[in-house]
């Protein structure tokens, strides 16, 4: 028998920003404004559509509630789904409505509790680590809560794996399926030392989440030393099969940078870099430096997964945009990765979330690992 559930909506319109535009985050008024100057794009409203379509086949038991505008309204008439607003949006000082473009953490934080105060059954929210301290900080573990995931950086247990795993889990709440209710961890980095290539991840506390381990995305793990001979050799396996005619790029991360920095080049290691011809032709690019350059070269694109989750696309590399991987070729892209790293997924997929469904799927399937010298393995990608 079916569940009536009542469902409250949070959008931060503008999580996830600062990536495809090299930014490294959306935190501040400041970095928004730049990535808009840059011409990103906001994606989160795009996703929260996504996944709000998927539950139209349990559309009759739900009720949704929101803020107006672009914090849950908006998306939500784009579903068909006739919600109940409450609330109001943070007015500018000169008295114009900022809603139509920026929404602030107060925002966020006050749309929490008039949900948590309607007695909503579940908070879902699109965001990023931000998103998910200001819910912490407005409402504690008052509510069980849903993110749905559109930052960069996703260090938080509280997210789906993606907005089609948020559905499902929805779905399961419907159905009446055994879901029980666990502690997931809120984290968030500096994103001033981020920039500067330092990951300094903290504990703020701790939100209720549905435990449902096939769809909620783990914690992301970067405290387990990693044998310096292993990227040795992943780097020497790599740096033999690379040719001078051909375009590398370098995604974000340690075992990636490993590849560069053997490479005698300097790399940026949070950022996406550019190598040809034992040369380097791009540092810290952004998506539309990298459009341009596959454009003009043959290339391949080095990445690497996130340590305990297992995304390989759509956590912090957004850089590396469906269009970019689109001009190289699903083909072209070479996963590297310890075999420490695949060994803490327990058998879970590696994970492609862009916010481009159809590159999502496109991904899906068994990819080569390069785990060592001479050294690969087919892992499963969903």
């Amino acid at each position: 028998m079916k569940r009536y559930l009542r469902v409250g909506l949070i959008v931060n319109p503008l999580a996830g920003i600062g990536g495809a535009v090299g930014l490294k985050g959306s935190d501040g008024s400041d970095i928004v404004r730049e990535a808009l100057a840059r011409g990103a794009k906001p994606r989160a409203s795009e996703r929260t559509l996504a996944t709000l379509e998927r539950l139209a086949d349990i559309s009759d038991h739900l009720e949704f509630f929101c803020f107006p505008g672009v914090m849950g309204e908006d998306v939500c008439r784009l579903a068909n789904i006739e919600p109940v607003v409450v609330g109001e949006l943070t007015v500018g000082k000169d008295g114009s409505d900022r809603g139509a473009t920026y929404t602030s953490a107060h925002d966020t934080e006050s749309a929490a509790k008039a949900l948590r105060d309607l007695n909503v059954d579940i908070i879902v929210f699109a965001g990023g680590d931000g998103t998910a301290r200001n819910i912490y900080h407005a409402i504690g573990s008052s509510v069980p809560v849903l993110g749905i995931p559109a930052g960069v950086k996703i260090h938080s247990g509280v997210y789906a794996v993606n907005g089609d795993g948020a559905a499902n889990i929805l779905k399961m709440l419907v159905e009446g399926d055994m879901v029980s209710i666990t502690a997931g961890e809120v984290r968030d980095i500096d994103e001033d030392a981020f920039r500067r290539g330092v990951v300094k991840a903290k504990y703020y506390g701790e939100l209720l989440v549905p435990n449902e381990d096939r769809y909620l995305q783990q914690v992301k793990c970067g405290g387990k030393p990693v044998e310096a001979l292993v990227l040795q050799d992943i780097a020497e396996h790599v740096i033999e099969n690379m040719e001078d005619d051909i375009a590398y790029i370098f995604g974000p991360g340690s075992t990636t940078g490993a590849i560069v920095e053997q490479l005698g080049l300097n790399n940026t290691l949070l950022g996406v870099d550019v190598v040809k011809g034992g040369e380097l032709i791009a540092s810290d690019a952004n998506e539309s430096v990298l459009i341009e350059i596959a454009k003009d070269n043959d290339c391949q694109i080095v990445i690497t997964p996130i340590g305990g989750q297992g995304h390989i696309i759509g956590r912090g590399n957004h850089q590396i945009g469906p269009e970019v991987i689109r001009l190289v070729g699903k083909e072209k892209v070479i996963v590297v990765s310890t075999p420490s790293k695949i060994e803490e997924l327990c058998n879970r997929p590696l994970l492609v979330d862009s916010y481009d469904k159809q590159l999502n799927l496109l991904m899906k399937g068994l990819i080569t690992v390069v785990t060592g010298f001479e050294s690969t393995i087919l892992y499963r990608v969903e």
